[in-house]
């Protein structure tokens, strides 16, 4: 992998400076695996959060990362286990302890490399799994310098193990994909009810800047944004069950409304699937059949793989 090859893998990708040393690296559009990172200063040494998804969009953040030369890697905080936001822990690894949920790890040990398997097109590069090796079960304060990071386990909710990261002197919140920006929430692998709590407790944190899994950084309005999503969705769930209509249907006959410009709108599938599943009683995050419900969402958008740029 070329130099030159990164660039060109970083070429959209941009670092908006939130605070002086706190950085969001945000990859537009936002869509399928196309996920932003955090990279935070201090003390002589760097903490990145989330690594992206491929091996020429990891080496163009560390790039970045190094481009900026306040020190070395020491921390990498994973906000959960998918691919899109872990595939590149392994070019940090060398000088960094990579910190996450303890729900995390063991998810992202289970999951393996499936990711791939969906969208086997894409170049994914040489990949190493490299899972977390600090795990915690609710919060965990570390420190750069002076700069102090509290990271909070806020799932189930688009996983069992999402963590948020939060500055609390510079009020700048880095959520995961607890929280998404233009994008539709995904919460097929943890919960619509644990969504709403978590977005209301990251709400209550009271950031004036949230750096979101996906698309653009914003802010406290986008709190608002997804809890109305997993609302209606929630009533769009219990409507469709009454009615007996298997997820598929409710997704083909609902009117989107003020959702319909969102990114990757074929997510409504896996929605109602676990929303269907907690109106039946399951406990949040409860595993389900992300395959089969990955054959409709492809079968609701036609036929065809929703688009990842990863």
């Amino acid at each position: 992998m070329t130099t030159l090859d990164r660039r060109a893998a970083g070429a959209e990708a941009r670092l908006e400076e939130l605070a002086d040393g706190v950085y969001a690296y945000v990859q537009p559009p936002g869509g399928w695996c196309v996920s932003n990172a955090g990279v935070i200063t201090g003390g002589g040494q760097v903490a990145v959060v989330d690594t992206t998804a491929t091996a020429l969009r990891a080496g163009a953040l560390r790039d970045t990362v190094t481009a900026l030369r306040a020190g070395a890697v020491r921390t990498v905080v994973n906000t959960h286990f998918h691919g899109d936001h872990t595939f590149g822990n392994q070019f940090f690894a060398d000088t960094a302890t990579i910190v996450g949920h303890r729900s995390a790890r063991d998810e992202m040990l289970f999951a393996g490399f499936g990711l791939t398997m969906l969208w086997p097109d894409v170049s994914w590069g040489e990949l190493r799994l490299t899972p977390p090796t600090l795990l915690f079960d609710s919060t965990l304060t570390l420190h750069l310098g002076d700069r102090r990071m509290d990271l909070i386990h806020v799932g189930p909710a688009h996983t069992t193990g999402d963590v948020a990261v939060w500055l609390p002197a510079e009020r700048v919140l880095f959520a995961g994909d607890v929280v998404l920006s233009g994008c539709t929430p995904f919460n097929l692998m943890g919960s619509i009810t644990g969504g709403l709590r978590a977005v209301e407790r990251l709400a209550a944190l009271q950031p004036l800047t949230v750096v979101t899994g996906h698309g653009v950084v914003c802010g406290p309005e986008v709190f608002r944004a997804n809890s109305d999503y997993l609302r209606w969705l929630t009533d769009l769930a219990v409507a469709g069950r009454a009615a007996g209509l298997r997820p598929l249907d409710v997704a083909r006959q609902c009117d989107l409304g003020e959702f319909a410009d969102l990114l990757d709108a074929e997510r409504i599938v896996g929605n109602l699937h676990r929303a269907y599943a907690e109106l039946a009683g399951a406990d949040p995050g409860v595993p389900l059949d992300v395959v089969a419900v990955f054959a409709e969402i492809i079968e609701f958008n036609g036929g065809r793989r929703p688009q990842c740029l990863a």
